[in-house]
Order: structure tokens, then C-alpha cells, then sequence
């Protein structure tokens, strides 16, 4: 059985021992489609408050919200504060549970470029000063990031390992607007292929079973995705929780979510298709509490790799 490239292989390779990322959420954060800069509401299946900088060891600074034209920024502090806490907890754990030697400091909720410069700037410079940080992972929209932005990002990369991760979702425009996510898919390719002109690594997030999507679109999302030359795929099934709109749409039943099956099979055949030299960092998502809605087979990771791997195990690939 031949093992799919994984992201820890990538690691491990390059740095020859266990790099974990350390996922971190910092206040002030938000997202272009939820303030109304491009929309309001956010995307479609997003629970806006389950994205929360209190992790146990820090207090979200509450009614706090940064943009691309904040002028001033009265809580770096706090957030650099938050970041130190979150970081020196988190890898303290992973280390101890997990025996991780090295790190990556992943901004990981909402949109981590979408905020004047000195803000990131100072957030970026600050993660790289913890002990045996390798580099950074910077979640994102291709709507919310600038050319001073990459540029700085790029020459980090110098010498460090800098990615950035992109919600690509869908290739097909009438899908970015059901889903109500603010942007196009040109623009996102526009910003891949920036990224990568700058020497950067970036993952792209795909999610299967949008509304009204097929197996060919799904894949055919996948395709467009490798061929921009991205490094790394996370790949998510849509499942619903409650307290979004995709919630109404599924109690409407006007959204039927997509089944393991169907999730199995497309999912085989995005592997199948993927480059070798591309990572994975993801094969699955959900969640294991009363906010999701439905599938239930959503649940329970573990069940989830095992089915992964025996759909995997025709076709000689393990996860």
C-alpha cells in the first residue's frame, strides 16, 4: 500500500523531526463578508460566533474588529499578549502528548491578512520569536490580502517556512454566490498565482458537496486547484450546524447534505488526480456536538479515516 503524501511527511522531510502546528486565534479578527465590506452575513455555512480568540487561556476582546483601513490599532498588546499565551499552552501540550520537536504558528479563525500591515507585521515577527518556531501558516481569503502584505510574507520566506492557506471552496462563480461568499473565483486564482510568483507555499481549502454541485463540478474544482500549483489540499465535506443559514436552507429542505458515499467517491478520485509533489494536510472535517445539524456521519473522525482508507485501499493508497 502506497501512503498519500501527507503534510507531516513534508515536514518531516524537510525539518527531520515532528513539526506540529500550533492553531492560534487572535481578537480583533473578522472577515470582509461578515463586516459588509463585500457582503454581510458571512459564508453561508459559517457559525460566525464559534470563531472565539478565548481558547481557555485568554479572554476575546469583545466588540473589537479590524479591517484593511483601520487607521489605529488600540489592542496590539493584547493580541500580541494573546498570541504568547495561546502559543507557549498549546505547544507546551504538544510536545508533551504528542512529542513534537518543532513548530508552525497557524493563524487559523476568521482572516489573518485583514488588518493594516503594522498590525500583521507585528503579529508575524513576534510568532517567529518563539522557541523552535519554523515558520508560519496564515489562513485567508484571496479578497483580503495585499501586495505590501506578500512582499513582507516573501522575504520572511527567506528564512523561514511561510503558507499561506486559501479558501478556494469552488471553482464555479454561481456556487461562490449561493454559498455568499464575496468574491469570484478569478480573484482567487489572481491571488494564487501572486503567491506563488513570490516564491510562498500555499495550501488551497476545497469543499465538497456545495449546493446544487456534481461530482464533475466537485472535481473539476480539484483539477483547476492543482493546475494554479498549489502546494498542499485540505479537502472538507459541507456539513450544517446550527445558528447559519445553510442551517435554514437544510431545515427548509431545500439543501440536502452530501452522503459518505458520494463524499468517498469524489474524494478517491480528487486523491487520484492530485499531483505527487502536492501534500495533504486534510481528508475530512465535522464536528461532535449538538450544534451540527446533519450528517451525522460527520461525527466521528475516527469512523471517518477508517472508511477513507478502506474506499482508499482498491486503488493500492493509504491515508
Amino acid at each position: 500500500m502506497e501512503q498519500i503524501y501527507t503534510f507531516g511527511n513534508y515536514l518531516k522531510n524537510k525539518f527531520g523531526c515532528k513539526v506540529y502546528k500550533v492553531g492560534i486565534n487572535i481578537s480583533g479578527f473578522t472577515c470582509p463578508n461578515i463586516d459588509g465590506t463585500v457582503a454581510k452575513g458571512g459564508c453561508t455555512f459559517c457559525e460566525n460566533d464559534s470563531f472565539s480568540a478565548s481558547t481557555g487561556e485568554t479572554q476575546e476582546l469583545k466588540g473589537f474588529h479590524l479591517n484593511l483601513d483601520s487607521k489605529t490599532n488600540p489592542n496590539l498588546d493584547k493580541q500580541l499578549a494573546q498570541l504568547e499565551i495561546q502559543f507557549k499552552a498549546i505547544s507546551k501540550r504538544q510536545r508533551e502528548e504528542y512529542g513534537a520537536q518543532k513548530f508552525l504558528v497557524y493563524f487559523q479563525s476568521f482572516t489573518n491578512t485583514y488588518a493594516p500591515f503594522e498590525t500583521l507585521k507585528a503579529l508575524y515577527d513576534k510568532a517567529l520569536t518563539f522557541d523552535d518556531v519554523v515558520g508560519l501558516s496564515i489562513g485567508t481569503r484571496s479578497d483580503s490580502i495585499t501586495e505590501e502584505t506578500l512582499d513582507y510574507l516573501a522575504k520572511l520566506n527567506l528564512k523561514k517556512e511561510i503558507w499561506i492557506e486559501f479558501g478556494i471552496q469552488s471553482v464555479y462563480d454561481e456556487t461562490l454566490l449561493k454559498i455568499n461568499r464575496g468574491h469570484d473565483s478569478a480573484n482567487v486564482k489572481e491571488w494564487i498565482l501572486k503567491t506563488k510568483s513570490k516564491g510562498l507555499h500555499v495550501c488551497g481549502h476545497l469543499i465538497f458537496g456545495l449546493p446544487d454541485e456534481t461530482k464533475e463540478m466537485m472535481l473539476q474544482t480539484a483539477k483547476e486547484a492543482y493546475a494554479w500549483g498549489i502546494d498542499s489540499v485540505k479537502y472538507h465535506p459541507l456539513y450544517v450546524v446550527k445558528k447559519t443559514a445553510l442551517a435554514n436552507d437544510f431545515l427548509k429542505r431545500k439543501f440536502t447534505p452530501i452522503s459518505e458515499d458520494e463524499y468517498l467517491d469524489v474524494l478517491v478520485e480528487a486523491i487520484k488526480m492530485k499531483p505527487q509533489n502536492v501534500s495533504v494536510q486534510r481528508v475530512t472535517a465535522g464536528i461532535d456536538d449538538n450544534s451540527l445539524l446533519s450528517p451525522d456521519w460527520c461525527r466521528d473522525k475516527n469512523t471517518q479515516i477508517k472508511n477513507i482508507n478502506a474506499a482508499l485501499k482498491p486503488f493500492g493508497l493509504k491515508y
